[in-house]
């Protein structure tokens, strides 16, 4: 049987996916090992999620590396991670990391793309955009992660209703259990089997 897929979550916020992975991992639903949660705010929730689950958590920023982009590569080295997994993570990838993980960096962006992304599009702006923009459908999409913004190749969305009496906090709830169902999924779907060593 071939090693686990290693995954390495990157995170800057409250942690909700982080946690929904954790469960997919601690269910089996997910055959992956988490071996690293890094976040760039040390106070956030998603590094108690990790320590709450005894995973190895760190925080590398600005604040604690002059070159962050290196300090990411070398952490992500460090625990032999095959996958990086953004979930809810606020920064641009530097081109370190980007070159050391061609094609296995993934992220989970609130709204559809890319009309609903880019640079400044995260968290309520999404959901104020899409409620502005008289569409049907909003849900989260997963992609890949380039250079820019909420751009790299599609992997999947999840559509999520537009109800006439939403508000962003309604609609952002809906879009968060689709969230937290579709990720690990795709992450399986995409990554599990083929990555494996």
């Amino acid at each position: 049987m071939p090693p686990r897929l290693r995954l390495g979550l990157l995170a800057s916020g409250g942690g909700s996916n982080v946690q929904a992975l954790i469960a997919a991992v601690g269910r089996g639903d997910l055959e992956a090992t988490i071996a690293v949660v890094i976040a760039n705010n040390s106070g956030c929730g998603a590094l108690q999620h990790a320590r709450n689950a005894d995973l190895v958590a760190r925080h590398i920023s600005s604040k604690t590396h002059a070159d962050e982009d290196a300090a990411l590569r070398a952490e992500l080295a460090a625990h032999r991670v095959d996958v990086v997994v953004l979930a809810g993570y606020m920064k641009r990838i530097g081109p370190q990391v980007l070159s050391a993980y061609p094609g296995r960096i993934v992220n989970i962006h609130p709204g559809p793309l890319p009309r609903f992304g880019g640079r400044g599009m995260f968290g309520r702006r999404v959901h104020e955009a899409v409620l502005a923009g008289g569409v049907a459908s909003s849900g989260p999409t997963v992609h890949l992660v380039d250079e820019e913004y909420d751009h790299g190749s599609h992997l999947a969305h999840r559509p999520v209703p537009v109800m006439a009496d939403d508000t962003p906090e309604t609609l952002a709830q809906r879009v968060l259990v689709a969230e937290h169902d579709l990720y690990w999924r795709v992450i399986a779907d995409h990554f599990v089997g083929r990555l494996s060593r």
